[in-house]
């Protein structure tokens, strides 16, 4: 039996097992109809017998075959303004890497602060802040546009895997990944999971979150930490080669290379920077996260930075779109048939004697951890938010600080394994860590992380008038 066919049966079992399972008391069957054809799905996510957007399809079909809801209604999350809002990032992305835009501030950050080893750490996770605002796409940000640089100066210091590695290849390989994961927790649209936590919580939490909350909220404790990757990661992995003067030569070369900057170049810095403004001034603009996206997007297309021809190669977007569109679908259903109603009154009337706080800490470290059983942010973020925010609900936690704690959680989470997302594979297989050197300094990591997060972050949160 091939691979692909038993994680079929499994996903398949799944769903069948938990199908034919009496509804719990208080239960309507058709609502643990829809959870058990919802967590069917989402074990094809992880297992993946067919890729993400097929198996997507097929719960969609299936949820309009079993009358969970009607045509109109399957459809209906490919009209929700999240699909929207990672499509038109994702349009954004694809000029930063067309244009060459992406390497060039690369190598301008290591050309003016790439004096020695530490510097040089913050150069790369700078980098990764600057993209993070309309790259959705972590594998994209870090594997396209970071991970190239950095595998090129660990090469130009000779430290190549094995046992050159810790001259520099290893600590550049943790900044780059470390600053990766974090980075997707600065903005609302720097991860593609994050637009669907937003969903979620407007959802079972009943908030909606703009795009300015989400930076202001995240602004203290997410540069906090970015400022502490390169510096802890300094001790933690330890590299041998402490000045790096090459560092600049090699990125002054490459903007050699690269020339002037490009009537290209030039718009999609506007248009980036219009976007970015915008988003952040949207309570006086009144305009939705979702349209400047889209004006974003049409600007590039108008001026031919990006032609259409472009857009439909983007297979991530519309992979995405899919899957996305899907998976908002699928909460809706499951929140009108009354399940998530159900669980968060039942685990409510578990916690009894748990103050809100505690319950969310509990929440937002069950949630971290959790990771470890996961290839996927997407993944984890569709199995474990509906019901963690369920739970939130019922134990009176703060609907828009649960929200956004769990938005920001369900990204630097990745940091814990070599295959917690997308990039994860790619820093870890250039051989530059073991296994278990790896594990280790991003446990010691995760530690820093959730300390300023729960620490300064709290404190932080209280000052804005979210506690």
């Amino acid at each position: 039996m091939s691979t692909k066919m038993r994680d079929g049966l499994i996903t398949v079992a799944v769903g069948a097992i938990l199908w034919f399972l009496p509804a719990p008391a208080g239960l309507k069957p058709i609502a643990w109809q829809m959870f058990a054809l919802f967590v069917a799905t989402i074990v094809g996510f992880i297992l993946q017998p067919l890729p993400m957007g097929a198996m997507a399809i097929i719960g969609m079909t299936l949820t309009g075959l079993f009358k969970f809801g009607t045509t109109a209604n399957i459809l209906s999350g490919f009209s929700n303004s999240t699909v929207w809002l990672v499509v038109s990032a994702f349009m954004l992305s694809r000029g930063f890497a067309k244009t060459g835009l992406g390497r060039r501030v690369s190598y301008m950050l290591i050309e003016r602060f790439g004096q020695n080893t530490l510097t040089l750490g913050y150069a790369i996770a700078a980098s990764e802040a600057i993209f993070s605002p309309a790259t959705p796409s972590s594998a994209a940000r870090g594997g396209a546009i970071i991970f190239p640089i950095i595998r090129s100066l660990a090469s130009a210091f000779g430290s190549e895997p094995g046992d050159t590695a810790k001259k520099i290849g290893a600590y550049l390989m943790h900044v780059g990944f470390h600053s990766n994961c974090m980075s997707g927790a600065l903005f609302l649209t720097a991860m593609v999971g994050n637009p669907l936590t937003a969903n979620f919580a407007k959802e079972i939490l009943k908030v909606d979150i703009t795009w300015a909350q989400w930076g202001i909220a995240a602004v203290v404790p997410g540069f906090l930490s970015m400022f502490l990757i390169p510096l802890g990661l300094y001790y933690m992995s330890k590299p041998e080669i402490r000045r790096t003067p090459e560092a600049k030569q090699i990125a002054r070369m490459e903007l050699e290379k690269q020339g002037p900057m490009t009537r290209s170049e030039k718009i999609m810095c506007g248009v980036f920077v219009g976007c970015i403004a915008l988003w952040a001034t949207s309570q006086y603009s009144k305009l939705d996260a979702t349209l400047v996206a889209l004006l974003g997007a049409s600007c590039l297309l108008l001026t031919m930075v990006v032609t259409w021809q472009d857009i439909l190669e983007e297979k991530g977007a519309w992979d995405t779109m899919i899957w996305i569109g899907v998976l908002v679908m699928m909460a809706g259903r499951l929140s009108q048939h009354g399940f998530i109603k159900w669980i968060s009154e039942n685990v409510a009337a578990k916690l009894v004697g748990f103050d809100w706080l505690t319950t969310l800490v509990i929440i937002l470290l069950f949630y971290f951890y959790s990771h470890y059983m996961f290839a996927s942010l997407t993944a984890h973020t569709t199995a474990m938010c509906p019901v963690l925010m369920a739970v939130a609900l019922g134990a009176g936690c703060p609907p828009l600080l649960t929200a956004l704690t769990m938005g920001f959680f369900g990204n630097f989470c990745a940091c814990l394994t070599h295959y917690g997302n997308g990039v994860a594979p790619i820093y870890y297989g250039a051989g530059f860590v073991k296994q278990g050197t790896w594990w280790r300094i991003n446990f010691q990591m995760s530690i820093v992380y959730i300390a300023v997060w729960l620490v300064i972050g709290l404190a932080w949160w209280k000052t804005i008038g979210l506690l």
